[in-house]
């Protein structure tokens, strides 16, 4: 079986190395997922317990021990908003499944023709919906499948696609260290906007989490686009997240992150101000948690995030 889960993992990242060469189109499924793990800017793929890791590493699913689940909205620059669903629940013999829902309104735009003429107006909208499971495969280890269907529209242009993620959790219980490894938007177009087929963004992620002795904190480092095109081998590791969740307590935590990547995608002129900064936080409230995330975009904007989770 380990032989098998070996092959199949080392077959996705050839699959993934050689399709993996343009950013494509559904940029919105590179979005953070949550305010949790916008939070701690994206370093998320080794994180646990929660709903969300659905997005981010189907493996982690196995570390869910209840059924729960979490909705969040996020409001973007001009008139964009966005949200999600999320689903998890333990099944015995299966494994943990999960499901979600992730979508994007861009508003509303004026239509015209070539000579500037009002023809009216038309909108944009995005959509995914994500199925997947996670089963341990010992008592430190666990693999994760997720199946994506995608649509896209843009005024009387639509285009739909279907893709799967793969991941992995390893945890060393000894070192408070647990290790993620994800593939995520392996896929194709089914239906282009306008002929012209486009690859799909995806994305290769490992992190590492890890709880320093004697100190309430978790701290992440993650490596994102490691399939990206690059100048050189050592670029393919400029796209990186630093998170830290503060335990303050039993039911309120704090979150800091650093997205580099980010930063330097916002940097404008010389100045790139707090570009690629994240702070947040999470409550318990009753049979709720609610967490709130800031995330900076430098002098382009910034971005507030509100999630509500609850277990079943």
């Amino acid at each position: 079986m380990k032989q098998t889960l070996t092959s199949v993992a080392v077959l996705l990242l050839y699959c993934a190395v050689s399709f993996g060469q343009d950013k494509g189109t559904y940029s919105f499924l590179r979005v953070d997922i949550g305010a949790r793990a916008a939070g701690l800017n994206g370093s998320f793929v080794s994180m646990t317990n929660d709903p969300n890791v659905l997005f981010y590493n189907p493996g982690a699913l196995t570390s869910l021990t209840e059924s729960k689940g979490s909705a969040g909205f996020v409001k973007y620059l001009l008139d964009v908003n966005g949200g999600y669903l999320s689903y998890s629940k333990p099944l015995a013999g299966i494994g943990t499944v999960g499901a979600g829902i992730l979508f994007m309104d861009y508003g509303s735009f004026t239509q015209t023709d070539e000579d500037r003429n009002t023809l009216g107006t038309f909108g944009a909208r995005d959509i995914a919906v994500v199925v997947g499971v996670g089963r341990s495969i010992d008592e430190l280890m666990s693999i994760g499948v997720n199946f994506k269907i995608i649509y896209s529209s843009i005024a009387e242009f639509s285009s739909s696609g279907v893709a799967v993620d793969m991941g992995m959790l390893y945890q060393i219980p000894s070192q408070n260290i647990t290790l993620g490894a994800s593939v995520l938007t392996l896929g194709t177009q089914l239906k282009t906007y306008a002929g012209t087929k486009e690859p799909l963004p995806l994305d290769v992620k490992i992190g590492i989490t890890k709880r320093p002795e004697h100190l309430p904190v978790l701290l992440n480092l993650d490596f994102h686009h490691l399939t990206d095109q690059q100048t050189d081998f050592l670029s393919h590791f400029s796209a990186f997240s630093l998170g830290a969740e503060f335990l303050m307590s039993e039911s309120v935590r704090l979150r800091l992150g650093y997205n580099n990547q980010q930063r330097k995608e916002m940097k404008l002129g010389t100045s790139a101000n707090l570009a690629g900064i994240s702070l947040g936080g999470g409550i318990v409230l009753g049979e709720y948690l609610i967490d709130y995330a800031f995330n900076s975009w430098g002098k382009t904007g910034s971005l507030h995030r509100i999630s509500i989770g609850s277990s079943f």
